[in-house]
């Protein structure tokens, strides 16, 4: 008789592998369609498990399962702008924009329902975690600024700015992703620029940093 090949070694995965699976197979779910379509049963066939499994690691279902995998795509967002401190800032800036947009083409039509709010499973917790990003975004772009107190002007046109980002990523995506990311990314970097300099007429403290950035240039 010709001898079998030995049967492959079953790996059990460990608590954190088998939670980092399912929190992969929703967002892939969650990365093209909203929450409402998306249910425990296709989570479990996506991972390649069963129903009961992922009731085990989310006994408060699908709810509790949005909630971490929305938190798992905010840690991811937040690190988009967690750019090192090295040379001009606003290259730095053009970088992280590039991360950020990646973001939102790789999660398509999903970026809305992930990170933007409007479901019908959004909770005081998940708004809490959006509005995370865009204050731990805020920080890591003063960072870059050189600013470690920013006064009210500086600091509400830096997240004026976030959220003129995260609407015209929403535009991109209705546009076909147009114009092309690179494009979007340089004109996003003009109007913080633009809206610095708006400010700089109003606030001492901008217009420093407005100078700073064209001797930079």
């Amino acid at each position: 008789m010709t001898p079998q090949a030995p049967t492959p070694a079953y790996r059990r995965l460990s608590v954190e592998e088998r939670r980092s699976q399912l929190l992969d197979a929703a967002l892939g779910l969650f990365a093209h369609r909203v929450p409402e379509d998306v249910s425990l049963d296709d989570v479990a066939e996506a991972a390649g498990v069963s129903r009961p499994l992922v009731y085990r690691y989310f006994p408060g279902g699908k709810q509790q399962l949005y909630e971490a995998a929305l938190r798992s795509a905010a840690d991811e967002l937040e690190q988009c702008f967690d750019e090192p401190h090295d040379g001009p800032p606003l290259p730095r800036l053009a970088r992280a924009l590039d991360r950020y947009l990646t973001f939102v083409d790789e999660h398509d039509a999903g970026f809305s329902a992930l990170l933007q709010g409007g479901s019908v499973v959004e909770t005081s917790r998940t708004t809490a975690i959006v509005d995370g990003v865009r204050r731990a975004a805020a920080e890591h772009i003063l960072s870059h600024l050189g600013v470690t107190d920013p006064g009210p002007r500086l600091r509400m046109t830096v997240r004026m700015w976030i959220t003129a980002v995260e609407a015209a990523s929403l535009i991109w995506l209705d546009e076909d992703k147009q114009p092309p990311a690179d494009e979007l990314r340089d004109w996003l970097v003009e109007q913080f620029v633009a809206v610095l300099t708006v400010t700089a007429g109003r606030d001492p403290q901008t217009a420093a940093l407005v100078t700073g950035l064209a001797e930079d240039g």
